[in-house]
C-alpha cells in the first residue's frame, strides 16, 4: 500500500524524498537552519522543487552554507555568484545572503545560537497543526509576522512573513504535514 503524503509534493522523487525525510523535522542546528535560511531566501518568487533541484549547486557555490566564510564574501566572490547558472543569479538575494550570514553571527553572539533566538518564539517546541488539505495550509502566522518583523529590524533581507512561514515549516517549528500524511504522527 502507497503511502499517504501531503499533495504537495506530489509524484516527483526528489519532492517525496525531502517531504518524507526532512520537512518538518525539527532543526535546532545552526549550520541547518542557515541553510534553510538561504534555501527559503532564493525561493521567495519561486517554487519549492526549483530550489530542491539547484540544492546541490547552491551548496557548492555558497561553502557549503557556512555562514562564516559567507560572512566575508567580497566584490570578487560576489561577481563569481553573478555568474554562476547552477543557482538563481538574483543580485539581490546574493547580497541578502552575504548581509544575512554576517547577521547570523550577530545573532549567535546575542543569544549564543541562532537556534536559541527562534525557537523562542515557539517557547522552543513545535506547533503542531490539525489540517485536514494542503488547501488549509496558510501562508504566514502571528507568530512568523512576529519573527519576520524582528529579523528585519536587525536588517535581514528577504524575511518576509511568507519566507519565514516557509522556513518554520521546512525546520519543523510547525508541523504543517496534513492529518492523514504519513508523516504527520512521526514528526
Amino acid at each position: 500500500m502507497d503511502k499517504v503524503r501531503c499533495s504537495w509534493c506530489g509524484n516527483d522523487p526528489l519532492y517525496m524524498e525531502y517531504h518524507d525525510t526532512e520537512w518538518g523535522v525539527p532543526l535546532y542546528d545552526d549550520d541547518r537552519l542557515f541553510e534553510f535560511l538561504i534555501l527559503e531566501t532564493f525561493q521567495a518568487g519561486l517554487s519549492w522543487i526549483t530550489i530542491l533541484r539547484k540544492r546541490e549547486n547552491f551548496k557548492k557555490a555558497f561553502d557549503n552554507f557556512n555562514y562564516k566564510i559567507i560572512a566575508n564574501y567580497n566584490e570578487a566572490k560576489y561577481e563569481e555568484l553573478l555568474l554562476n547558472a547552477g543557482i538563481i543569479r538574483n543580485k539581490l538575494k546574493i547580497k541578502a545572503t552575504i548581509v544575512n550570514a554576517q547577521l547570523f553571527i550577530k545573532i549567535q553572539e546575542e543569544f549564543g545560537s541562532f537556534s536559541k533566538y527562534i525557537w523562542q518564539f515557539t517557547n522552543g517546541i513545535p506547533i503542531v497543526n490539525q489540517w485536514g488539505t494542503t488547501k488549509e495550509l496558510p501562508s504566514t502566522s502571528v507568530i512568523s509576522d512576529a519573527i519576520s518583523k524582528d529579523m528585519k529590524k536587525r536588517g535581514f533581507k528577504f524575511v518576509g512573513s511568507t519566507v519565514i512561514y516557509a522556513h518554520m515549516q521546512a525546520t519543523g517549528m510547525v508541523n504543517d504535514h496534513v492529518t492523514s500524511c504519513f508523516r504527520y504522527k512521526e514528526v
